[in-house]
């Protein structure tokens, strides 16, 4: 990614709407369809300032990779210990068959080759153990957000179920998540492009509007790997090492 993009995950990961929700939604994920055991061996790979080590840390001991320097600086000292720099798909450093889960959000479309990502990533489960995938979805809705944060591709939900079993893991859960607000996403998207402002920039909206936001997308957290929703923004997946 662009190093503007980390810094300003830096500035509002812990106070935009965006980041605020998804957390939830993840965390509800997680303990309704990952169940990770007591005191899990935690592992987030691409973990960028380190946004999401607490609410990891909430299931298990973490560890986390991070390939920028100044984004991994950050989520040292939010983790209190040193983050790995083992890209993907080689991982290297990486114990073989150490975790019980790991989880890549967001970090999958800025692999070039993915379906050896996802080999690599299923060596370092535990039998058993769990990996939580999100990824953006549609590549219609490719725009400079993606070019800015270096993304290889969107992904469609069958493409994405496809990559999975595809790969030595096995398929347990595939869903659209970020969905209540996807109709003003598309619009606000169609409308940049017609009026040829497709900005990459992530601002932080008025306080009334970002708790509003927030209140919105983290409602899903009720639906998210429960029940199917329509198409929204974002895919996630939950796999099962064999």
């Amino acid at each position: 990614m662009e190093r503007v993009v980390y810094r300003q995950m830096a500035e509002l990961d812990q106070r935009h709407w965006w980041y605020r929700a998804r957390r939830e939604i993840l965390a509800d994920l997680i303990r309704r369809s990952a169940r990770p055991p007591e005191n899990a061996r935690i592992l987030e790979i691409g973990c960028g300032t380190g946004h999401n080590l607490e609410m990891l840390g909430g299931f298990g001991e973490v560890d986390a990779v991070e390939l920028d320097e100044e984004a991994r600086s950050v989520a040292e000292r939010r983790l209190g210990r040193p983050v790995m720099n083992a890209p993907l798909p080689e991982l290297a450093g990486v114990g073989d068959r150490r975790y019980d889960l790991i989880a890549a959000l967001d970090v999958v479309e800025h692999v070039e080759n993915d379906a050896a990502a996802l080999a690599a990533i299923a060596g370092k489960l535990k039998t058993g153990g769990k990996l939580l995938v999100t990824v953006p979805a549609h590549q219609w809705m490719w725009s400079a957000h993606d070019v800015v944060n270096h993304h290889k591709r969107r992904y469609s939900k069958a493409a994405l179920k496809r990559l999975v079993e595809a790969s030595p893991l096995q398929l347990d859960k595939i869903g659209y998540f970020n969905s209540l607000l996807f109709p003003l996403a598309v619009a606000e998207r169609l409308s940049s492009k017609l009026r040829g402002k497709d900005d990459a920039d992530v601002t932080l909206p008025s306080k009334p509007l970002n708790a509003a936001l927030e209140a919105v997308f983290a409602a899903e957290r009720h639906l998210v790997g429960r029940l199917p929703l329509p198409p929204g923004l974002s895919l996630f997946v939950v796999a099962s090492a064999r």
